[in-house]
Protein backbone atom coordinates (compact mmCIF):
# COMPACT_ATOMS: atom_id res chain seq x y z
CA UNK A 1 0.00 0.00 0.00
CA UNK A 2 1.35 3.26 -1.07
CA UNK A 3 1.23 6.38 1.07
CA UNK A 4 1.79 9.11 -1.61
CA UNK A 5 -1.56 11.26 -1.29
CA UNK A 6 -1.59 10.69 2.21
CA UNK A 7 -0.51 12.52 5.49
CA UNK A 8 2.06 10.86 7.89
CA UNK A 9 -0.62 10.12 10.48
CA UNK A 10 -3.48 9.03 8.30
CA UNK A 11 -0.91 6.96 6.39
CA UNK A 12 -0.14 5.47 9.77
CA UNK A 13 -3.17 4.52 10.80
CA UNK A 14 -4.10 3.09 7.26
CA UNK A 15 -1.06 0.80 7.17
CA UNK A 16 -2.08 -0.27 11.04
CA UNK A 17 -5.58 -1.40 9.76
CA UNK A 18 -4.50 -3.02 7.09
CA UNK A 19 -1.92 -5.02 8.98
CA UNK A 20 -4.54 -6.02 11.62
CA UNK A 21 -6.92 -7.13 9.03
CA UNK A 22 -4.21 -9.20 7.22
CA UNK A 23 -3.60 -10.66 10.93
CA UNK A 24 -6.62 -11.16 11.29
CA UNK A 25 -7.96 -13.14 7.81
CA UNK A 26 -4.79 -15.58 7.86
CA UNK A 27 -2.86 -17.80 10.03
CA UNK A 28 0.29 -16.55 8.86
CA UNK A 29 -0.96 -13.32 9.50
CA UNK A 30 -1.70 -13.96 12.85
CA UNK A 31 1.57 -15.45 13.30
CA UNK A 32 3.28 -12.58 12.32
CA UNK A 33 1.20 -9.87 13.36
CA UNK A 34 1.36 -10.72 16.89
CA UNK A 35 4.40 -12.86 17.33
CA UNK A 36 3.71 -15.72 18.27
CA UNK A 37 5.95 -18.40 19.68
CA UNK A 38 6.11 -21.56 17.99
CA UNK A 39 7.45 -25.14 20.04
CA UNK A 40 11.02 -25.92 19.44
CA UNK A 41 9.90 -29.39 18.62
CA UNK A 42 6.94 -31.24 16.59
CA UNK A 43 4.08 -32.13 18.41
CA UNK A 44 4.19 -35.45 17.43
CA UNK A 45 7.95 -36.25 19.65
CA UNK A 46 5.54 -35.54 22.73
CA UNK A 47 5.20 -38.89 24.96
CA UNK A 48 1.61 -39.89 24.24
CA UNK A 49 0.61 -38.30 20.69
CA UNK A 50 -1.38 -39.83 18.81
CA UNK A 51 -3.41 -38.17 15.94
CA UNK A 52 -6.71 -37.39 17.84
CA UNK A 53 -10.47 -38.81 16.74
CA UNK A 54 -12.34 -37.09 19.33
CA UNK A 55 -12.14 -33.86 20.78
CA UNK A 56 -14.37 -31.66 23.24
CA UNK A 57 -15.16 -28.05 22.61
CA UNK A 58 -16.56 -25.28 25.20
CA UNK A 59 -16.25 -20.99 25.02
CA UNK A 60 -16.65 -19.58 21.34
CA UNK A 61 -14.79 -22.81 20.00
CA UNK A 62 -18.32 -24.26 20.13
CA UNK A 63 -19.94 -22.00 17.83
CA UNK A 64 -17.30 -22.97 15.04
CA UNK A 65 -19.34 -26.07 13.86
CA UNK A 66 -17.98 -26.73 10.18
CA UNK A 67 -14.68 -24.52 10.36
CA UNK A 68 -13.33 -26.34 12.54
CA UNK A 69 -14.20 -29.68 10.53
CA UNK A 70 -12.65 -28.41 7.72
CA UNK A 71 -9.70 -27.90 9.29
CA UNK A 72 -9.75 -31.73 10.78
CA UNK A 73 -12.46 -33.97 8.71
CA UNK A 74 -11.14 -36.97 10.46
CA UNK A 75 -12.12 -35.62 14.26
CA UNK A 76 -15.14 -35.82 15.77
CA UNK A 77 -15.81 -32.40 17.41
CA UNK A 78 -18.25 -32.64 20.55
CA UNK A 79 -19.41 -29.88 22.52
CA UNK A 80 -19.58 -29.39 25.90
CA UNK A 81 -22.31 -30.04 27.96
CA UNK A 82 -23.97 -32.42 25.48
CA UNK A 83 -25.51 -35.19 25.91
CA UNK A 84 -23.27 -37.03 23.32
CA UNK A 85 -20.63 -34.79 25.53
CA UNK A 86 -20.70 -36.70 28.79
CA UNK A 87 -20.98 -40.47 27.29
CA UNK A 88 -18.02 -39.93 24.97
CA UNK A 89 -16.04 -37.86 27.41
CA UNK A 90 -13.46 -40.84 28.52
CA UNK A 91 -12.81 -41.23 24.46
CA UNK A 92 -11.54 -37.76 24.32
CA UNK A 93 -8.28 -36.96 23.07
CA UNK A 94 -8.05 -33.06 23.24
CA UNK A 95 -10.36 -30.06 24.54
CA UNK A 96 -10.69 -26.93 23.21
CA UNK A 97 -11.93 -24.04 25.93
CA UNK A 98 -12.14 -26.67 28.98
CA UNK A 99 -10.04 -26.97 31.53
CA UNK A 100 -11.49 -28.25 34.64
CA UNK A 101 -11.08 -30.90 37.57
CA UNK A 102 -13.79 -32.85 36.69
CA UNK A 103 -13.13 -33.12 32.44
CA UNK A 104 -9.80 -34.28 32.92
CA UNK A 105 -11.08 -36.79 35.75
CA UNK A 106 -13.43 -38.48 33.44
CA UNK A 107 -11.36 -37.76 30.49
CA UNK A 108 -7.91 -40.05 30.99
CA UNK A 109 -7.08 -39.69 27.48
CA UNK A 110 -6.83 -36.23 27.35
CA UNK A 111 -2.89 -35.07 26.01
CA UNK A 112 -3.88 -31.67 24.81
CA UNK A 113 -5.83 -28.31 26.18
CA UNK A 114 -6.39 -25.23 23.83
CA UNK A 115 -7.36 -22.66 26.29
CA UNK A 116 -9.40 -19.80 24.26
CA UNK A 117 -8.07 -17.14 26.88
CA UNK A 118 -4.19 -15.91 27.89
CA UNK A 119 -4.68 -16.48 31.72
CA UNK A 120 -3.76 -20.23 32.51
CA UNK A 121 -3.76 -20.13 36.50
CA UNK A 122 -7.26 -21.99 37.03
CA UNK A 123 -6.03 -24.63 34.15
CA UNK A 124 -2.25 -25.45 35.14
CA UNK A 125 -3.23 -25.23 39.21
CA UNK A 126 -4.75 -28.61 38.50
CA UNK A 127 -2.87 -31.76 39.60
CA UNK A 128 -3.43 -33.68 36.55
CA UNK A 129 -1.80 -31.59 33.84
CA UNK A 130 1.81 -31.91 35.18
CA UNK A 131 0.95 -35.74 36.49
CA UNK A 132 -0.03 -36.55 32.87
CA UNK A 133 2.40 -33.90 31.24
CA UNK A 134 -0.77 -32.27 29.48
CA UNK A 135 0.02 -30.42 27.11
CA UNK A 136 -1.34 -26.55 27.16
CA UNK A 137 -1.39 -24.16 24.53
CA UNK A 138 -3.33 -20.60 25.23
CA UNK A 139 -4.37 -17.25 23.35
CA UNK A 140 -0.78 -15.76 24.61
CA UNK A 141 -0.11 -12.03 22.78
CA UNK A 142 -3.45 -12.21 21.02
CA UNK A 143 -4.91 -9.00 22.74
CA UNK A 144 -1.76 -7.40 24.02
CA UNK A 145 -1.92 -5.00 21.80
CA UNK A 146 -5.70 -3.70 23.11
CA UNK A 147 -4.69 -4.39 26.67
CA UNK A 148 -1.88 -2.11 26.05
CA UNK A 149 -4.40 0.84 25.01
CA UNK A 150 -6.32 0.37 28.24
CA UNK A 151 -3.38 0.68 30.23
CA UNK A 152 -2.33 3.84 28.33
CA UNK A 153 -5.90 5.13 28.77
CA UNK A 154 -5.67 4.68 32.34
CA UNK A 155 -2.53 6.24 32.51
CA UNK A 156 -3.41 9.26 31.15
CA UNK A 157 -6.49 9.33 32.83
CA UNK A 158 -4.87 9.53 36.17
CA UNK A 159 -2.63 11.53 34.98
CA UNK A 160 -4.92 13.76 33.87
CA UNK A 161 -7.43 13.81 36.98
CA UNK A 162 -10.07 12.27 34.71
CA UNK A 163 -10.68 10.06 37.98
CA UNK A 164 -11.94 13.49 39.50
CA UNK A 165 -13.45 15.25 36.76
CA UNK A 166 -15.78 12.49 35.41
CA UNK A 167 -17.92 11.75 38.97
CA UNK A 168 -17.71 15.51 38.83
CA UNK A 169 -19.35 15.88 35.35
CA UNK A 170 -22.27 13.79 36.82
CA UNK A 171 -22.51 15.64 39.63
CA UNK A 172 -22.89 18.95 37.87
CA UNK A 173 -20.07 20.28 39.56
CA UNK A 174 -16.98 22.59 37.92
CA UNK A 175 -14.28 22.01 39.53
CA UNK A 176 -11.19 24.55 38.54
CA UNK A 177 -8.09 22.62 39.53
CA UNK A 178 -7.11 19.26 41.07
CA UNK A 179 -5.76 18.73 44.22
CA UNK A 180 -1.49 20.06 44.42
CA UNK A 181 0.85 17.56 42.45
CA UNK A 182 -2.39 16.00 40.67
CA UNK A 183 -2.23 16.81 37.31
CA UNK A 184 1.35 15.91 35.59
CA UNK A 185 2.51 15.11 32.22
CA UNK A 186 3.94 11.52 30.71
CA UNK A 187 6.23 13.06 28.95
CA UNK A 188 9.78 12.25 30.51
CA UNK A 189 8.60 10.09 33.33
CA UNK A 190 9.73 6.54 34.17
CA UNK A 191 6.81 3.28 33.52
CA UNK A 192 7.86 0.24 35.61
CA UNK A 193 6.24 -2.83 33.54
CA UNK A 194 6.29 -5.49 35.77
CA UNK A 195 6.26 -8.87 33.59
CA UNK A 196 7.29 -7.86 30.07
CA UNK A 197 5.48 -10.91 28.35
CA UNK A 198 3.37 -10.33 25.67
CA UNK A 199 1.34 -7.94 27.12
CA UNK A 200 4.22 -5.84 28.67
CA UNK A 201 5.73 -5.30 25.81
CA UNK A 202 2.92 -3.31 24.23
CA UNK A 203 2.63 -1.59 27.05
CA UNK A 204 6.43 -0.75 26.77
CA UNK A 205 6.26 0.21 23.24
CA UNK A 206 2.92 2.82 23.44
CA UNK A 207 4.46 3.87 26.66
CA UNK A 208 7.96 4.72 24.88
CA UNK A 209 6.20 6.44 22.42
CA UNK A 210 4.85 8.80 24.59
CA UNK A 211 8.21 9.96 25.53
CA UNK A 212 8.62 7.66 28.27
CA UNK A 213 11.28 5.91 29.99
CA UNK A 214 10.53 2.28 30.13
CA UNK A 215 11.68 -0.19 32.96
CA UNK A 216 10.67 -3.93 32.98
CA UNK A 217 11.00 -6.84 35.51
CA UNK A 218 10.88 -10.82 33.59
CA UNK A 219 11.94 -13.41 34.89
CA UNK A 220 13.07 -15.47 32.20
CA UNK A 221 16.27 -12.81 31.95
CA UNK A 222 17.80 -9.26 31.27
CA UNK A 223 16.95 -9.04 27.66
CA UNK A 224 14.01 -6.75 26.02
CA UNK A 225 13.31 -4.84 23.17
CA UNK A 226 15.35 -1.27 22.42
CA UNK A 227 12.53 0.57 23.93
CA UNK A 228 12.95 -0.91 26.96
CA UNK A 229 15.85 1.17 28.84
CA UNK A 230 16.44 -1.03 31.71
CA UNK A 231 14.89 -5.33 32.25
CA UNK A 232 15.52 -6.44 35.82
CA UNK A 233 14.92 -9.88 37.64
CA UNK A 234 12.19 -10.07 39.84
CA UNK A 235 14.34 -9.95 42.99
CA UNK A 236 14.60 -6.03 41.71
CA UNK A 237 11.54 -4.98 41.83
CA UNK A 238 11.51 -3.19 45.27
CA UNK A 239 14.15 -1.17 43.72
CA UNK A 240 12.71 -0.37 40.30
CA UNK A 241 9.26 0.31 41.92
CA UNK A 242 10.94 3.22 43.99
CA UNK A 243 12.13 4.98 40.79
CA UNK A 244 8.55 4.92 38.74
CA UNK A 245 6.13 7.04 38.57
CA UNK A 246 4.05 4.47 36.73
CA UNK A 247 3.75 0.76 37.95
CA UNK A 248 2.41 -1.47 35.50
CA UNK A 249 1.22 -5.19 36.67
CA UNK A 250 0.94 -7.30 33.88
CA UNK A 251 2.46 -10.38 35.38
CA UNK A 252 1.16 -13.22 35.40
CA UNK A 253 -0.46 -15.01 38.28
CA UNK A 254 1.68 -17.50 39.89
CA UNK A 255 2.53 -18.73 43.36
CA UNK A 256 5.37 -16.67 43.28
CA UNK A 257 3.30 -13.32 42.15
CA UNK A 258 0.05 -13.98 44.56
CA UNK A 259 0.01 -10.69 46.54
CA UNK A 260 3.26 -9.18 45.52
CA UNK A 261 1.92 -5.61 45.33
CA UNK A 262 1.38 -5.39 49.37
CA UNK A 263 1.82 -2.94 51.95
CA UNK A 264 5.87 -2.88 51.79
CA UNK A 265 5.77 -2.38 48.26
CA UNK A 266 3.30 0.24 47.65
CA UNK A 267 5.43 2.01 50.86
CA UNK A 268 8.35 2.07 48.54
CA UNK A 269 6.62 3.54 45.76
CA UNK A 270 6.68 7.33 45.10
CA UNK A 271 4.03 9.22 46.88
CA UNK A 272 3.36 10.73 43.30
CA UNK A 273 3.48 7.28 41.72
CA UNK A 274 0.50 5.72 39.84
CA UNK A 275 -0.27 2.33 39.85
CA UNK A 276 -2.29 0.41 37.26
CA UNK A 277 -3.25 -3.92 37.13
CA UNK A 278 -4.57 -5.02 34.19
CA UNK A 279 -3.15 -8.76 35.11
CA UNK A 280 -4.80 -10.02 38.04
CA UNK A 281 -6.71 -9.18 41.31
CA UNK A 282 -4.82 -11.80 43.25
CA UNK A 283 -1.22 -10.20 42.41
CA UNK A 284 -2.53 -7.01 44.80
CA UNK A 285 -3.35 -7.64 48.67
CA UNK A 286 -6.74 -5.20 48.41
CA UNK A 287 -6.54 -4.49 51.71
CA UNK A 288 -3.05 -2.43 51.72
CA UNK A 289 -4.31 -1.02 48.26
CA UNK A 290 -7.04 0.62 49.69
CA UNK A 291 -4.89 1.88 52.57
CA UNK A 292 -1.95 3.12 50.23
CA UNK A 293 -4.88 5.28 48.04
CA UNK A 294 -6.99 5.75 51.41
CA UNK A 295 -3.27 7.33 53.15
CA UNK A 296 -2.29 9.00 50.28
CA UNK A 297 1.16 6.50 50.15
CA UNK A 298 0.55 6.49 46.14
CA UNK A 299 -1.08 9.08 44.10
CA UNK A 300 -3.68 6.31 42.46
CA UNK A 301 -4.23 3.61 40.82
CA UNK A 302 -6.33 2.19 37.56
CA UNK A 303 -7.68 -1.23 37.86
CA UNK A 304 -9.03 -3.50 35.37
CA UNK A 305 -8.86 -6.77 37.84
CA UNK A 306 -9.61 -6.54 40.89
CA UNK A 307 -9.76 -9.19 44.07
CA UNK A 308 -12.58 -10.17 44.96
CA UNK A 309 -13.94 -10.39 41.19
CA UNK A 310 -16.59 -8.95 40.54
CA UNK A 311 -15.86 -6.69 43.24
CA UNK A 312 -19.26 -6.58 45.12
CA UNK A 313 -21.83 -3.81 46.22
CA UNK A 314 -20.50 -1.84 49.38
CA UNK A 315 -16.49 -3.10 49.28
CA UNK A 316 -14.32 -0.55 50.42
CA UNK A 317 -12.26 -0.17 47.48
CA UNK A 318 -15.17 0.99 45.42
CA UNK A 319 -15.00 4.34 47.60
CA UNK A 320 -10.85 4.86 47.31
CA UNK A 321 -9.58 8.05 46.54
CA UNK A 322 -8.13 8.49 43.42
CA UNK A 323 -9.20 5.25 41.90
CA UNK A 324 -10.12 4.15 38.24
CA UNK A 325 -12.11 0.51 38.29
CA UNK A 326 -12.93 -0.88 34.66
CA UNK A 327 -14.89 -4.77 35.62
CA UNK A 328 -12.04 -6.93 34.02
CA UNK A 329 -12.78 -5.71 30.26
CA UNK A 330 -9.13 -4.51 28.92
CA UNK A 331 -9.52 -7.25 26.00
CA UNK A 332 -12.79 -5.78 24.66
CA UNK A 333 -12.55 -4.42 22.01
CA UNK A 334 -13.79 -3.13 17.97
CA UNK A 335 -11.65 -5.82 16.19
CA UNK A 336 -13.80 -8.85 14.73
CA UNK A 337 -12.29 -11.88 17.08
CA UNK A 338 -10.95 -13.85 14.13
CA UNK A 339 -7.43 -13.83 15.60
CA UNK A 340 -8.36 -16.27 18.05
CA UNK A 341 -10.31 -18.27 15.90
CA UNK A 342 -7.37 -18.71 13.55
CA UNK A 343 -5.44 -19.62 16.62
CA UNK A 344 -7.22 -22.22 17.36
CA UNK A 345 -8.03 -23.66 13.65
CA UNK A 346 -4.08 -23.32 13.01
CA UNK A 347 -3.42 -25.50 16.34
CA UNK A 348 -5.34 -28.15 15.35
CA UNK A 349 -4.47 -28.35 11.95
CA UNK A 350 -0.63 -28.81 13.61
CA UNK A 351 -1.73 -30.95 16.06
CA UNK A 352 -3.56 -33.48 13.93
CA UNK A 353 -0.36 -33.36 11.79
CA UNK A 354 2.06 -33.54 14.28
CA UNK A 355 3.96 -30.27 13.65
CA UNK A 356 4.87 -27.66 16.05
CA UNK A 357 2.22 -26.30 18.31
CA UNK A 358 1.76 -22.20 18.42
CA UNK A 359 2.18 -20.77 22.16
CA UNK A 360 2.89 -23.24 24.32
CA UNK A 361 2.55 -22.84 28.23
CA UNK A 362 5.12 -23.70 30.53
CA UNK A 363 3.17 -25.58 32.50
CA UNK A 364 6.00 -25.30 35.19
CA UNK A 365 6.49 -22.03 35.41
CA UNK A 366 2.35 -21.49 35.46
CA UNK A 367 2.31 -19.08 31.84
Amino acid sequence: MKCRWLVAAACASVLVAASIDAAENSAAGVIEHYGLQEADAPVKERKGWRKPKRILVGGFAARLGSELRAVAPDVEFIVVGTPEARSKLASIDATIGVCDPETLSAGKSIQWIQLVTAGVENCVSIPAIKERNILVTNMQRIAGPVIAEHVMAMALGLARGLDVYIPAQAQGKWIPRLPPGRATTVDGKTMLVVGLGGIGTEVAKRAHGLGMKVTATRNSGRTGPDFVSYVGLADELPKLVSEADFVVNTAPLTPQTQGIFNAALFGKMKPTAFFINIARGGSVVTSDLIDALNNQTIAGAGLDVTDPEPLPPGHPLWKAPNLIITPHVSADSDLSGQAPLQVVRENIRRYVAGDKMLSVVDVARGY
